[in-house]
């Protein structure tokens, strides 16, 4: 393909999910800045390996991939990152441990499970829609979900326990 109707069509496909692609960045990441920087590496790796892509129908889903890695290494961070604890961890609101246990939690899942519960909870997508999006029958879809969310749970209930 030529680089002008290779950019062009690139611009197209990208503007037809550009918002929910942020979308699902800021779900995942929880923060405006990251989720745009997310988006915009993403975007980048995505314009720069366009022309391997052989399946148009195909972009959504592999712009969506690429994202959720960018995502996941970001997660990583931030779990990763040291946090200055308050001197009186009394004083520390139960729904911030809360909040970066979800999160932990959430990271521990595969890539794919991570993906589907970000698409379906934080963008709102419906099985059907992910299962077009991912190449896979909407039942499993449902199936991934449905035994990710009952880890996160479990995992959840363990951290509950220990705590």
């Amino acid at each position: 393909m030529d680089g002008n109707r290779g950019k062009e069509t690139f611009l197209e496909l990208y503007g037809e999910c550009s918002q929910d692609l942020y979308r699902f960045a800021l779900y995942t990441l929880k923060n405006q800045h990251d989720a745009e920087d997310a988006v915009g590496d993403a975007v980048a790796d995505a314009y720069e390996g366009f022309s391997k892509l052989r399946d148009l129908e195909a972009f959504r889903a592999w712009i969506f991939k690429i994202l959720s890695v960018k995502c996941r290494r970001k997660l990583k961070e931030y779990t990763n990152r040291t946090v200055q604890l308050p001197d009186d961890l009394s004083a520390w609101p139960d729904s911030v441990e809360k909040n970066l246990q979800v999160r932990q939690a959430f990271a521990r899942l595969d890539e794919e499970e991570r993906m589907i519960i970000s698409m379906h909870v934080f963008a709102g997508y419906t099985s059907r829609e992910i299962g077009k999006i991912l190449h896979r029958n909407d039942n499993t879809i449902r199936s991934r979900e449905s035994r990710a969310l009952k880890k996160m749970e479990q995992w959840l209930q363990d951290e509950e326990v220990r705590g």
